[in-house]
């Protein structure tokens, strides 16, 4: 049967169509049973408790499960590989974090890249760390503190949970764009011992942990990292205001496997920004120093490429290997 060219251009572009709206009316049906968010980090820390809330609100949401899944390792790219292997339906999500920025440079053979095999959703918050010195260090401010490091050169101990974590970061950012020179002490445990009792002098950490070592004058706090002052600390500066340009904060949003349906990727979008927007949420994050960040699926996607670049290269510049 000879079919006139028209009526055969018709027909075709007919059953090209079929799998476009097909792929479209599976996203309008999403989420049709339990979702799994799978991050990198064990259960019961801050970015479990954060992961939890959000999945929660968008299990109230969309009535159906986000179930979270605890697979820490080989720091988060456990994780990260088995969101990157899963398929692209939207079942299969990943909590992102500075961790995956950082990795980007720290980890020479990874089985993955990130930026191309990760698809960005939604970005949860922020959560800066704050600058801590034990007192018997003679600053009072941040401004004494780098003049007496200056006049003390390698002689003031910088903790950190280890090499290539935030807080060690963070620090070899602040000792460059300072200019002192502080000795990098990496613990495979917990730092805040030896902080208390002065053999470390100086630690960048998140907040909530060292909080209550403030309040009971343990420890003296003498900036925040972020680029605003802290509900939490309200009187304590920010490192920006003293060494301009300075900010980091660790952060936490989700993602998925590249090539996950577009109209997946910005419902989820949505209803995490509209989660976030609520108040009972909102507070919630603000009182674990993680305050929200919502933006949309485009400003993530570059909001993950500029930490990427930011963090790589101080990684490089400071010479952070592993181990």
């Amino acid at each position: 049967m000879n079919l006139p060219r028209r009526r055969f251009l018709q027909l075709a572009a007919g059953a090209v169509a079929l799998p476009a709206l097909s792929r479209g009316a599976s996203a309008l049906d999403y989420p049709a049973r339990p979702v799994r968010i799978i991050i990198g980090f064990p259960a019961g820390g801050g970015p479990d408790i954060v992961t939890r809330l959000v999945a929660q609100s968008l299990s109230e949401r969309l009535g159906q499960q986000f179930i979270v899944e605890n697979r820490p390792g080989a720091g988060t790219n456990i994780a990260t590989e088995a969101v990157v292997r899963a398929p692209a339906d939207g079942y299969t999500l990943l909590l992102v974090t500075g961790t995956n920025a950082f990795n980007t440079t720290l980890y020479d053979n990874l089985n993955f890249n990130f930026v191309r095999d990760i698809a960005p959703i939604a970005l949860i918050g922020g959560a800066p760390f704050v600058m801590v010195v034990n007192p018997s260090v003679p600053a009072k401010t941040l401004l004494e503190f780098i003049a007496y490091a200056k006049a003390n050169p390698n002689k003031i101990n910088m903790a950190s949970f280890g090499n290539g974590t935030a807080g060690h970061i963070f620090g070899e950012r602040f000792k460059m764009m300072a200019g002192v020179d502080l000795v990098h002490v990496p613990y495979r445990g917990n730092p805040f011992p030896d902080l208390l009792g002065g053999q470390v002098q100086v630690f960048f950490v998140s907040i909530p942990p060292a909080l209550g070592y403030i309040q009971a004058g343990k420890l003296r706090a003498l900036a925040v990292t972020s680029a605003a002052r802290q509900e939490v600390l309200p009187d304590v500066a920010t490192v920006g205001e003293f060494v301009p340009g300075y900010e980091a904060s660790s952060w936490e949003g989700i993602g998925a496997p590249a090539n996950t349906p577009t109209a997946i990727i910005e419902r989820l979008n949505k209803e995490i920004d509209a989660g976030l927007a609520e108040a009972k949420l909102k507070a919630r994050l603000t009182e674990l120093s993680n305050p929200p960040m919502p933006m949309s699926v485009a400003d993530f996607r570059k909001f993950i490429a500029d930490e990427t670049d930011k963090w790589g290269k101080v990684i490089r510049a400071a010479n952070i290997k592993l181990g």
